[in-house]
Parts: C-alpha cells; sequence; structure tokens
C-alpha cells in the first residue's frame, strides 16, 4: 500500500476551493466561465499568502490556454464549421431526418448513436464539436429545441470514448500504468462494456427525455416558418406537405401556373430529374415522378391530394433542406410610391420568375387580399406577404423597386464549391490522429489552418465559431485541477475514502474505487484521476487478495479508467462545457439529468466490467 498522507495547509484551502467553485457552479450567482475564471485568479492571488506557495505555480497559471485539450477544441469548432460552411453537415442532417423522421425518438438514437461510434476512435469532444452543427441543422428543419438534442448526442460522446482502447485519454494510459508483469488489454477487450454503456444512454433518453431533458429557447434560428407566421399575424393555417407525382397522371406537362389555378394552391418547390427550383415560375412544365413542395390551407391540400389521387408523404424529404427555417420562410415587402411594379398585376411583374417571390397574400389598408391575388393590379403602400427563399429576399433587398419589411432572417452564404477543399483537410486532419504520432491539438489545427487558408472560412468567420466561453470554462478549470493533484489532496481523499470503508467485500471496493474515480474527473483531469488512482486501486486489489479475497487488480485498474468517463453531474468535462451554450443548459440541467446518468453509468459499468472479466 502507498505510503500515508497527511493534510496539510495547502491542502485545506484546495479542498476550500474546490467547495466554493461547486457551489459557484450550483448557485449560478455568477456565468460558469465568470466562476472558472475566477477562481483561477484566486487560485494565483493565493501565492502571496505565506505557507500557501504550493497551492498554485503562478508561472504556470495561464497554461491552459495553450493546453492541448483547449487548442483542440478551437481546431475542431473551426473544422467544424468548414464543413457546415460548404454544405456538408446540411447534408448529413439531411440523410439523418430522412432515416429518423421528426421525432425525439428516431432522432436521438441515431445522432447519439452515430456520435458514440465515431468518439470510439476520436476523441469525444472532437466527434461532438463535429456534429454540433448537424444538430443545429437538425433542430431548425424539425423545431426540436436544441436542448433536447446536444445534451443526448454529448453524454453519448464521452459514453462512446469507453468502446476501444483508444477512445479516450485514460483508457490510452491504462496499459502504461500497469505493472510491468501484468497483461495488457486489447483493442477491443473493453467494447461489450463500452456498448452497453452507450446502449444505456440511448434508452435513457428515448424513456425519460421528456422529464429530465429542458426545452431552452435559443437564438440559433431567427427565421420563422410560413406555418408560424400566418398563424401569429394572419391568423391562417397554412402548411407545406410534399408530393410524388406519379409517371403517367393528368396533372404531367401541366404548367405550375395551371396546377396553382386549378387546385387554389402554391407549388413552393419542384424537382423534375435533377432540377431543382424553390419559387418555380408559372410558366414552368410539370413532367412525370417530378417531386412537388406545395403549400396551402390544410383543408385545400387535403382536396388536392383527394382530387389528384396522390398522396402527401409524412414530412419533407427531398426539400427538407431548401425550405428549412433556415433557408426559406414567409417576407414582407412593401410596394413603394416611386417603385416600377405599380399597376402591374403579380404575373405582369413574373413575381417569381425575376424575384424568386411566390406571393401570398396582398394587404392593403385594413383589407386583405388571399384570392385571385394573379389579376389585382399593384398599389404604391400594398404589402406582399410572400414565401421565398433567404437569399431571393437578400436579393430584392438591394431592389429600389421593393422596401423589404422582414429585418431578421438568416443571411446565409454558403461555399459549396470549397467542399473539395473542406473535405480534404478534414480528412487529413483525421488520418494524422489515427495513423501518426502527432499530438492531438497540431494534427487538428493542420484541417483548421487548411480549410482558413483555401479561403472555405475567413479569419473573421474562424473566430466566429469559436466558442469562447468554452474556451475560458475550460482552460480556467485545468489550474484547479492541477491544484488537487499537486499538492497531494486527491491522495489524501482517496486514502480517507478507502480507509473508512475498512474490511469489506471486493465488490464494494470496487464500487468505492468507481466512485472515487468518478468523484475526481468531475474537479481535476481525467488523464489526472487516472495516473493518480490506477496505481492506488492496483495495490488496494493486491493487498485484499492478501487477504484472501477475490479481487483481480487487472478489473480494478480498468474500473477507474473506465470511471473516470463518468463526467455528467456538472459541465466541467468538455464535452459537457462545449454544448453548454449553443443548448442554453444551467447547471442545474445536468445535475438533473447527470445525476441519473451518473447512477446508470456505476451500475452498468461494474455489472458489465464483473460479466466480462
Amino acid at each position: 500500500m502507498p505510503e500515508t498522507v497527511s493534510l496539510t495547509p495547502e491542502m485545506m484551502v484546495v479542498l476550500g476551493l474546490l467547495g466554493f467553485t461547486i457551489f459557484l457552479f450550483v448557485s449560478e450567482i455568477v456565468r460558469v466561465d465568470v466562476a472558472a475564471v475566477s477562481v483561477m485568479v484566486l487560485l494565483g492571488l493565493l501565492s502571496l499568502v505565506p505557507g500557501l506557495g504550493g497551492v498554485a505555480d503562478t508561472h504556470r497559471l495561464f497554461d491552459g490556454f495553450a493546453s492541448n485539450a483547449v487548442i483542440s477544441i478551437i481546431a475542431v469548432m473551426i473544422i467544424g464549421a468548414g464543413l457546415d460552411k460548404t454544405g456538408v453537415m446540411s447534408r448529413v442532417a439531411s440523410f439523418i431526418m430522412r432515416i429518423g423522421g421528426a421525432t425525439e425518438k428516431r432522432i436521438i438514437p441515431l445522432i447519439s448513436g452515430t456520435v458514440g461510434v465515431i468518439s470510439s476512435f476520436m476523441q469525444n469532444v472532437g466527434a461532438a464539436a463535429l456534429f454540433l452543427p448537424v444538430v443545429s441543422r437538425v433542430s431548425a428543419r424539425t423545431g426540436l429545441p436544441m436542448s433536447r438534442l446536444l445534451m443526448p448526442m454529448g453524454f453519448c460522446a464521452i459514453l462512446g470514448g469507453t468502446l476501444t482502447m483508444v477512445g479516450s485519454s485514460p483508457l490510452i494510459l491504462l496499459n502504461d500504468l500497469l505493472p510491468a508483469d501484468m497483461e495488457h488489454f486489447e483493442l477491443f477487450d473493453v467494447t461489450p462494456i463500452g456498448l452497453a454503456l452507450v446502449a444505456t444512454g440511448i434508452v435513457y433518453f428515448v424513456l425519460l427525455g421528456r422529464f429530465v431533458l429542458p426545452k431552452v429557447s435559443t437564438d440559433g434560428t431567427k427565421g420563422e416558418g410560413a406555418v408560424d407566421y400566418f398563424r401569429r399575424v394572419y391568423g391562417l393555417d397554412y402548411s407545406i406537405r410534399e408530393f410524388r407525382l406519379p409517371a403517367e397522371h393528368p396533372l404531367c406537362g401541366k404548367t405550375v401556373g395551371e396546377l396553382e389555378r386549378g387546385h387554389h394552391v402554391v407549388v413552393v418547390g419542384t424537382l423534375v430529374g435533377e432540377d431543382l427550383r424553390v419559387e418555380p415560375w408559372a410558366g414552368y412544365t410539370i413532367e412525370g415522378n417530378a417531386q412537388l413542395a406545395i403549400l396551402g390551407r390544410p383543408e385545400r391540400l387535403d382536396e388536392f391530394a383527394a382530387g389528384t389521387g396522390i398522396e402527401a408523404k409524412r414530412h419533407l424529404d427531398v426539400f427538407a433542406d431548401v425550405l428549412a427555417h433556415t433557408k426559406s420562410g414567409i417576407g414582407e415587402v412593401v410596394i413603394p410610391p416611386d417603385s416600377g411594379l405599380v399597376g402591374k398585376t403579380v404575373t405582369d411583374a413574373a413575381m417569381r420568375k425575376i424575384y424568386g417571390l411566390s406571393v401570398l397574400a396582398i394587404h392593403r389598408g385594413d383589407e386583405t387580399f388571399r384570392e385571385g391575388l394573379r389579376d389585382i393590379p399593384l398599389q404604391a403602400g400594398d404589402t406582399l406577404v410572400c414565401h421565398c427563399s433567404w437569399n431571393s429576399l437578400a436579393r430584392v433587398e438591394k431592389d429600389r423597386d421593393f422596401v423589404v419589411v422582414t429585418s431578421e432572417y438568416p443571411h446565409e452564404e454558403l461555399r459549396p464549391q470549397k467542399v473539395g477543399y473542406a473535405l480534404t483537410f478534414f480528412i487529413v486532419a483525421l488520418a494524422l490522429i489515427l495513423f501518426t504520432d502527432l499530438r492531438l491539438s497540431v494534427a487538428l489545427l493542420v484541417g483548421a489552418v487548411g480549410m482558413i487558408l483555401t479561403g472555405v472560412l475567413d479569419m473573421d468567420e474562424a473566430y466566429k465559431a469559436v466558442s469562447w466561453k468554452t474556451v475560458f470554462l475550460l482552460a480556467s478549470l485545468i489550474p484547479l485541477g492541477a491544484a488537487v493533484q499537486d499538492t497531494g489532496t486527491a491522495a489524501w481523499i482517496a486514502q480517507e475514502t478507502l480507509s473508512l470503508l475498512g474490511d469489506v467485500a471486493p465488490w464494494i471496493l470496487q464500487a468505492a474505487i468507481a466512485i472515487l474515480a468518478t468523484f475526481f474527473t468531475l474537479v481535476m483531469s481525467n488523464v489526472g484521476a487516472t495516473v493518480l488512482l490506477v496505481p492506488l486501486a492496483v495495490s488496494i486489489a493486491v493487498a485484499a487478495q492478501g487477504l484472501g479475497m477475490d479481487a483481480d487488480p487487472r478489473v480494478f485498474a480498468l474500473t477507474v479508467a473506465i470511471a473516470t468517463s463518468n463526467s455528467f453531474l456538472i459541465p466541467t468535462h468538455q464535452v459537457n462545457a462545449l454544448i453548454m451554450g449553443p443548448g442554453g443548459y444551467r447547471v442545474k440541467d445536468f445535475m438533473k439529468a447527470g445525476g441519473i446518468m451518473t447512477v446508470l453509468f456505476l451500475v452498468v459499468s461494474l455489472i458489465m466490467l464483473n460479466l466480462i472479466f
């Protein structure tokens, strides 16, 4: 057994700081990043107090900002933004929605399971950061709050790190920490345990997500869809449905205008062959096997389906991306007195063909026209309520024939022409991580810098892609974790906890070690917790064997490496810090959902460890 550790004044101060930090996190008197920075500064000030100079090394107090983990997070955020800017993440989101639909119970397993698998060979924070834009896209298209999707994704990213021996830093370190005469673990030895943990996380959120996940409105999407807008402003209930026209059908060969006049609906999207159009002009001919996105009141859409014999799809499929709230919606434009469109009808002005605007209503004075819009001459002061893509509205905003009333809508400049560069540097970064010994932060920065140099992102966009709240939270907590380890506080806590247990059964010892590892990983780095506790766990198991107990030192060591991934209770883990801002979470949200997950993790991991080994 290791030598006895005595409590020192420095340890007492560090214990007090730990308690103070947890109090600030839980009470939320100040923001968590402000709390973390304050504690870091307080650590530095304590070095002025006589006898406490060993609490923190002020020359290394800010090393966290240059740490491998923090630089890796910055780089992976930039890479994720680059993939999003070129439309890659949008395609991934479309694929997920095509399979998972638009319900939490189907989308959560799909996103969380995918991220969990990726985390088995990639740093979990990297996997989570790459999928942040995907979750944002899915949230915008389905209307599901990001807070309902991000936490399951983040938790499963952490759980996925237990799928292989290279999935997390503690498991990578484990073999090096084992005694020389002890058998090492192979790559997939922990896979059954990891699979059970990932499955537990998914099932937990599918069954209990509606009770433990918060509904937080974030500012991620300011665009408003047709349905919401008409209900709020005009009291009308409009919706968009997708139809697939059979190869042989009476509508084949008709124009968009003829279909609209015959059924009193608006065609806002067509896909004929490979030709996808949003707001197609009235003279566009519809062919067999065409996909149609049609907007109208529910009763009109029901009549269209019944009259044509075409059944609507359950949700938008091929138009899910282009008609998402982030890409299109309702815009209002006013005809000014000097507009060249005064006196012309919507048809005369070729509103859709030239401007990309599908006029749904004309508001004049106290009257709103919703029928026969094609034949109404426009007057100065008319407000046109239009369905359009946001790109079209941005172009109209520069046209002197209109005054755009809609002030807040997504201005998103995608660069699909750069997708080759984005994918190339993403693959290069991934290859450097998997097949070389290059440090993680350097490998990821190769991808990030490559995207900037090739114009996938400019430097200002790269800065904007970084969540600086996350950076300051993590970098400021690193000195506290170092103080817990360097002053011997962690060793003292472990010693006192185990001495209190006394002579107990091996499984109780194993559970106690798992709980200790869980606590340490919340207040210090999981690497530090692993380095500290693995030798201690091996010593305890050897001592227990000397007393005739069935305690396997190898399994006790693995228990530590697995349990240091049990980081769900407070947002100190890199992944939790990453999703806190975008999800709009508070510490109490992590304590509510993470408290149950922590217990489930302990129970499932201990059962699987003893079943497998």
